[in-house]
């Protein structure tokens, strides 16, 4: 378990600003932010290799404050691996064992089980100079998860490597979490990496933790606008609601209005549509969706698998590129665009 309580720190020229969390033991807890928001120095003062002006840091229950970083049963993985390139892999994955004055039985029984853990017992001889990025991280892992911390640090551990070694160690980081029963704490700017390996989610900007939830509540629930346009809400209108009933809004934007399943009764509200939450047809069909606007198609954009549909009513949409297909979609047609009042999320007007 790990326990933040009022966390600042002042570097020279960026500062953490009263950080308060709790990430519960054998959690995998991800720590989400653009490149400069504090990730990795908030990592590293949970490591100790900072201490913060104020606040407190527990692990486990001990408050590790000002407990130097190799008393603190943490592992720490860093993004360039930071190997030692005069040692081979066994040597690098048994540094910390011997650190700690394990027996040499003890020390050559869990290299050994750490290397089948992470796939790698046939690179035992090889030097860093000769493995692949993805090996390399591999052996990262093995050295940092072989003194049995209580605590991984993960910092930005896939970053490096290419999209096909990166879901390969996706993989392989679920199974670590699974089975090594560590409370693991990873640190990344990759949404899809965040979406598909945590529990909850911590999303820190400027070096304040603006929200934290699970993966649904902080990509589909942002509590403010800054936040949804991080986690690629395309669709944010300002708006005024007109009247709630039982729990459904009427929201007048800009002239039009929208059903929003929300519980604020009045006010200037930031309402928010994900963009795959819509759906586009060429026709007016029946459905459940209690919003459906008319608009034409002003620009398609080829975004790999999906297609962003872009409507001169303001709204954004991804579909298929079978979706296209189908409907022989080019700029200029008349479509219609639904969505159900469940889609939406409707925040108070940060002012």
């Amino acid at each position: 378990m790990i326990i933040l309580e009022d966390i600042t720190y002042n570097a020279e020229d960026f500062s953490i600003r009263n950080i308060s969390l709790k990430i519960e033991k054998n959690e995998y807890f991800v720590l989400l932010g653009p490149t400069g928001s504090g990730k990795t120095l908030l990592l590293e003062l949970i490591a100790g290799f900072h201490i913060p002006d104020s606040g407190r840091i527990i692990l486990n229950g001990v408050d590790v404050t000002f407990t130097p970083p190799e008393e603190r049963r943490v592992g720490f993985v860093y993004q360039d691996y930071s190997l030692f390139p005069h040692m081979t892999v066994e040597e690098n994955i048994s540094f910390g064992l011997k650190t700690h004055g394990f027996p040499r039985e003890k020390i050559e029984e869990r290299v050994k089980e750490m290397m089948s853990l992470m796939g790698i017992s046939h690179l035992a001889g090889r030097y860093p100079a000769d493995l692949s990025g993805g090996e390399q991280q591999r052996v990262s892992l093995a050295r940092a998860l072989a003194v049995n911390p209580e605590i991984l640090l993960l910092d930005e551990p896939l970053s490096a490597l290419d999209p096909e070694t990166q879901n390969i160690l996706i993989e392989e980081l679920k199974k670590i979490h699974q089975t090594q029963n560590t409370t693991i704490l990873h640190v990344t700017h990759n949404q899809t990496e965040a979406l598909l390996l945590a529990d909850r989610i911590g999303l820190i900007m400027n070096g304040e933790l603006v929200q934290v939830g699970s993966p649904d509540e902080l990509f589909s629930r942002p509590l403010n606008e800054s936040i949804a346009r991080f986690v690629g809400i395309e669709n944010i209108f300002r708006g005024r609601i007109k009247s709630n009933k039982n729990g459904i809004a009427i929201i007048d934007v800009g002239g039009r209005e929208i059903y929003a399943v929300t519980e604020i009764k009045e006010g200037d509200v930031d309402v928010f549509i994900r963009p795959e939450n819509i759906i586009l047809s060429k026709r007016l069909i029946k459905s459940s969706a209690r919003n459906v606007f008319e608009g034409k198609v002003v620009e398609l954009t080829n975004l790999g698998p999906i297609m962003n549909v872009e409507l001169d009513n303001g709204l954004k949409i991804f579909i298929t590129k079978q979706s296209v297909e189908e409907m022989s979609l080019k700029p200029g047609d008349k479509v219609y665009a639904s969505f159900k009042a469940t889609a939406t999320h409707v925040s108070r007007r940060v002012r």
